[in-house]
């Protein structure tokens, strides 16, 4: 059965802005409200740009990608150089999170604006399994 996608924007401390999808992402709680996400590392050891822009600025948008999303999504997904903009490559409309500058897809039903509260990064059993990175809406 496919997993649910969380497509994060975030969006780095000069102002560059980042869109990708996330199959391991999570509600972890209702009070106070929280959402989780996982990102592997590149197998090179480059941490992911979603996981460094969050870690960067503190903030991320979780945006719930949808069916008639699906094709946007896949464009998301492409592997860019630091600092290349996924959102270049896509159509849909920004608009602008209110707590942080974080472009939100205007098209998703349903977008948490979340502040980081912590990361871990978990020993994995290679160089790709090792980073991960929990936040909080």
């Amino acid at each position: 059965m496919p997993r649910p996608i969380g497509w994060l924007s975030s969006v780095d401390g000069q102002g560059r802005e980042n869109i990708a999808p996330y199959s391991q992402w999570q509600n972890l709680t209702f009070d106070p409200p929280m959402v989780m996400f996982s990102a592997n590392q590149y197998p090179d050891g480059r941490r992911k740009d979603t996981v460094l822009n969050t870690e960067e600025t503190g903030w991320f948008v979780w945006n719930m990608a949808t069916y008639d999303l699906r094709e946007e999504v896949n464009k998301s997904a492409q592997v860019l150089d630091y600092g290349d903009s996924e959102w270049d490559r896509l159509s849909v409309t920004k608009e602008y999170a209110d707590n942080h500058r974080i472009p939100m897809v205007k098209e998703s039903p349903v977008k948490f604006e979340c502040q980081c509260k912590t990361t871990l990064r978990v020993p994995g059993s290679d160089d790709a399994a090792r980073a991960g990175l929990e936040g909080s809406a």
